[in-house]
């Protein structure tokens, strides 16, 4: 008796009909510098390094994390996507560098098409939004691996810089001013502690206009190309990616070790989703701003005399920006931040 590697529970049909679902989406990302199509073996990428003295490469690669839970039970899939590609776009314009192109890996254990079909639009969604390509990507179907409807997703980006160019926190002084923008929600940190506080009972309840499940679900922020822009204008000296580890851990990677971030509390407004969680929590201030974004999702560090010019930018596009604090010099025994 034969057995078969769809009896294994691996469908290559499925897999034919994944491919032609997304190839319009994939498609969708790709300019003149794309070589290729989908379905090779490598995805291909002429990088544009007219007028450059020293290319440098800045690669980043992250997941979702545990807010793929929410995309299960809410039976929601084509913002997921946005997602891992914030992740990893966000992180590499940190450093001034421009994202040439997205790769992602979906793993699921049993492959449904039309669900890949929405994670992988929300991927070139998120493409779209940054100005990279989706040159490529893989789906595994592993059986036995994952339950029923349930998947993982992540991604890799490459990005571009001119090494004089370069954003390495090396002209941040005492005196620069912090700004703040705003974040669209949770992003996509804190979940394995947001799903404790609120089970899945809880999703469907209303919250503002929407409910609780669609407000955690809200895609990440992308701040990729009004960033880029201030950078062509404005000398940036130092950019911070909010993530996991909140303010107390990513504001200090973006200066050196003799300078300490004083953040001025109530100079944003705060976040109805983010006083619920701390509510719920108990969490102390200090505890929220080393878990969640709290309404910031990116802070750019500039000289005083330019931040009143790049905040009226920054609210002249689709991004909302505050002055949040300073930078000062530390002093021994100081860590690199502290709050007033």
């Amino acid at each position: 008796m034969s057995i078969s590697y769809k009896d294994a529970g691996v469908n290559i049909e499925k897999g034919y009909e994944t491919v032609s679902r997304i190839k319009k989406d994939v498609e969708s990302t790709h300019g003149p510098q794309v070589l290729g199509g989908i379905g090779g073996f490598g995805g291909m990428f002429i990088p544009d390094i007219g007028g450059m003295k020293q290319p440098v490469l800045v690669s980043g690669t992250d997941g979702v994390g545990t807010k793929l839970k929410l995309a299960f039970a809410l039976d929601k899939h084509d913002s997921i996507g946005i997602d891992c590609v914030a992740m990893c776009v966000n992180d590499v314009i940190c450093v001034g560098a421009k994202p040439m192109f997205f790769l992602d890996y979906i793993a699921t254990g049993a492959l449904e098409p039309q669900q890949v079909e929405g994670i992988v639009a929300g991927i070139a969604e998120g493409c779209r939004q940054s100005g990279a390509a989706l040159v490529g990507g893989e789906t595994a179907e592993m059986p036995g691996f994952y339950a029923s409807g349930e998947y993982d997703v992540a991604g890799f980006t490459v990005g571009l810089v001119d090494r004089p160019k370069l954003i390495d926190g090396s002209k941040i002084a005492a005196g620069d001013i912090i700004i703040g923008l705003k974040s669209s929600g949770v992003h996509s940190n804190g979940f394995s502690l947001i799903r404790k506080l609120f089970p899945e009972s809880r999703w469907h309840e209303s919250f503002g206009s929407s409910t609780l499940g669609e407000a955690l679900l809200t895609p990440t922020k992308i701040y990729v190309k009004p960033v880029l822009k201030l950078v062509e204008h404005y000398e940036i000296h130092g950019i911070a990616h909010i993530t996991g580890g909140g303010f107390i851990e990513n504001i200090p990677r973006a200066f050196p070790e003799s300078f300490k971030a004083v953040v001025e509390k109530g100079t944003w407004p705060a976040q109805d989703l983010f006083a619920l969680i701390q509510a719920s929590s108990e969490l102390s201030d200090e505890e929220m701003y080393n878990t969640f974004n709290m309404g910031i999702g990116m802070v750019l560090i500039v000289a005083s005399e330019n931040a009143g010019s790049i905040l009226s930018e920054l609210n002249k596009s689709e991004l909302v920006g505050f002055q949040i604090g300073r930078i000062e010099s530390r002093v021994a025994g100081e860590t690199g931040i502290c709050f007033e």
